[in-house]
Formats: structure tokens, sequence, C-alpha cells
């Protein structure tokens, strides 16, 4: 057998497939392998498919259809988690239509067993002043970004789909972090990029925001644990230690013997750079580091607990310290940082 992997491009699907590929991730007689195609990524979907068939990265239906067909399971990762766009149209044909597509190329074939979703801590709404569980569900009246509004769709269709017998397990990871791909996904190694080499002298806010943060090997390993022990219907948040982006700066400066921020950058001033920045991604076409959404979720706290992964899937996260130490010393490796 083999693993079928869509959005094997992206920071979480890049690693969970070469995690996959892994002797120790797949059981005996699977492997894994993945290609990507020209089509846009979807979130990525572990598939176990006999040795001789195709891996894809598509959102379109026809190449969904075509890979599977012997497969026995499937597993999906999220896509670009940029707060902005410049055509927002993209988060949800992205996030809801290939989702529908995923779903639809199910019922095409009477070979898949399971389908593992991964959706967003974003699906389940903020959570000021409280620590949230998997009953929470997303008010739906008002949304930070465009990205959080197509993740709260795409959640709406999967639980759907659970309801009419449809074998998914839905993931939820938090703020992922650690070594990959450095996409807008991969927002801490970006902005630790961006603080240790002098170009981010303050604390972003008061530290009054507070984020579930998820190394991206335990949220590949919480989608591993998922495929072989999940239950149909499900949810499970794949988060982590709960702090806010004051707490990264912090650990940061002691793991690289660096003085902290001496001041803070009030949210109002972070969010005129954000338009800023957005004004000038329109006209370069590269999509800006922090952006006026993005604010807008650092307004909010979004704090979460994983003790069902835990208790039901083994899912053992690292602090983010642990984290940290080791996500630094690599983006050093690569001369992204200096201390």
């Amino acid at each position: 057998m083999k693993a079928l992997v869509t959005g094997a491009t992206g920071y979480l699907g890049s690693n969970l497939c070469r995690r996959s590929r892994s002797p120790r991730a797949i059981r005996p007689g699977r492997s894994c392998a993945a290609r990507a195609t020209s089509h846009p990524p979807i979130p990525p979907i572990l598939a176990l498919l006999p040795s001789s068939s195709p891996t894809v990265t598509s959102p379109d239906l026809p190449s969904l259809v075509d890979a599977a067909p012997a497969a026995t399971s499937s597993s999906q990762p999220p896509p670009s988690s940029s707060a902005w766009l410049p055509d927002p149209s993209r988060f949800f044909s992205v996030n809801v239509g290939g989702l529908k597509n995923v779903l639809e190329a199910f019922k095409a074939t009477d070979s898949v067993e399971k389908i593992v979703y991964t959706s967003s801590f974003f699906a389940l709404g903020s959570t000021d002043g409280y620590v949230a569980d998997e009953s929470q569900v997303h008010h739906g009246k008002v949304f930070c970004t465009e990205y959080e509004k197509s993740k709260v769709i795409a959640d709406t269709v999967a639980m759907r789909a659970a309801s009419e017998g449809i074998p998914i397990i839905l993931l939820y990871p938090g703020v992922i972090y650690g070594a990959g791909k450095l996409t807008a996904g991969n927002i801490v190694s970006r902005i630790m990029i961006e603080r240790l080499n002098g170009r981010l002298p303050g604390y972003i806010g008061y530290g009054k925001d507070r984020e579930s943060f998820s190394h991206v090997e335990d949220v590949v390993e919480g989608h591993i644990a998922a495929m072989q022990k999940g239950r149909m219907g499900e949810r499970y948040l794949l988060t982590g230690e709960n702090a806010s982006f004051k707490d990264v700066f912090d650990i940061a400066a002691v793991i690289t013997k660096t003085r902290r921020p001496s001041f803070h950058l009030p949210l109002w001033v972070i969010e005129v750079y954000g338009w800023i920045s957005v004004f000038f991604a329109r006209i370069t076409g590269k999509l800006p580091l922090i952006s006026y959404p993005t604010v807008r979720v650092l307004r909010h706290q979004w704090a979460y607990s994983c003790e069902k992964a835990r208790k039901e899937l083994g899912y053992n996260p690292r602090s983010l310290k642990e984290g940290l130490e080791e996500m630094l010393p690599w983006l050093k490796s690569l001369g992204l940082i200096n201390y």
C-alpha cells in the first residue's frame, strides 16, 4: 500500500508526506509517495493506496477520482493559511470547493475506508477569556478574515458529510510552527526571521493575545494517529501550549541569548503597517507577512485543549520552549538568522 497526499507541496502537507515515507509511520506493507500537479493546492489528503496507484496534489475532481479508486483511507492538512489574499474567493475555492471535490471523489469509489480532514482552529472560533474544546461551535456571525470564514463553511460541509455516514475524521491544528517550507502557514518562523534580524524591534501588542502553538512534527504524528485510531465523525484538536506572541519573543530571547524587546508596538500601529503592506502586495504580488486582517486575529484569543486527542490518539505535543529550541537552530543553519 502507499499513501496518497494532496497538498503535499504545502508546509504541513510536505512534512506529512515526508514523515509518512518513514517505515515507522505506515503500517506493515504500506509506503508513501506524492507528486504535485499544476493545479492549485487543497488541504492535503493522506490516502493509503496500493503501490501501483498514482499520487496527486490537486483540487480538481477528475484528478482525485483517478487517484482514489484503490485507496483504503485518506487524510487532509490545510492549504495556505494566509490571513489575506488579493482574491479572497480563492480561500473558498480551495477550502470549500476542494473539500467538496474530495467528498465527491470518495463517493465515486467503493474502496476508500476513511477520510481524515484537516480543518483549523479558526473553524471553532475565538476563545476570549477561556479555553475551548471540540464541543465549541463557531457562532458564524463575525469573522476576522476571509480565511476563517471559508474554514467555518468547510467545517459545516465536513460535519454534514459525517452526519450522512461518510467516514470522516476532523482535525483542528493550532498555530503550526517548526522546520519546513517558509510559506504563509509558517508564520512563527517568518516572524522570528524579522525579529532576529532587527526588522521587528518591539513586541507585537501587549501580550493579551493567546494562541495555541502546535509543532509541525506533533501535528504530523497526530494525523498518522488519527488515521490509525481516530473515531469516525469525531473532532480532534491537535493544539499545543497556549501562549502569546510576547511569550514567543521572550522564550526566543532566552534560547538565542539575545535581548528581549524593550517596548511594545500597539496593535493600531501594526494595523496601519498591515494596510500599507497590503497596498504594496497588490503591486508586487508578494504576500505580506502581516496584513490588517492579521491584527483582527491578534485582538482575540484562540486557546484550546487537546485533552481528547491525548486520550484517544496518544497525541503528546511538546512545549513551546522545546519546539523553539528546535526551530531556531534550524533557521540559523539556513543562514536566515544570526545569534
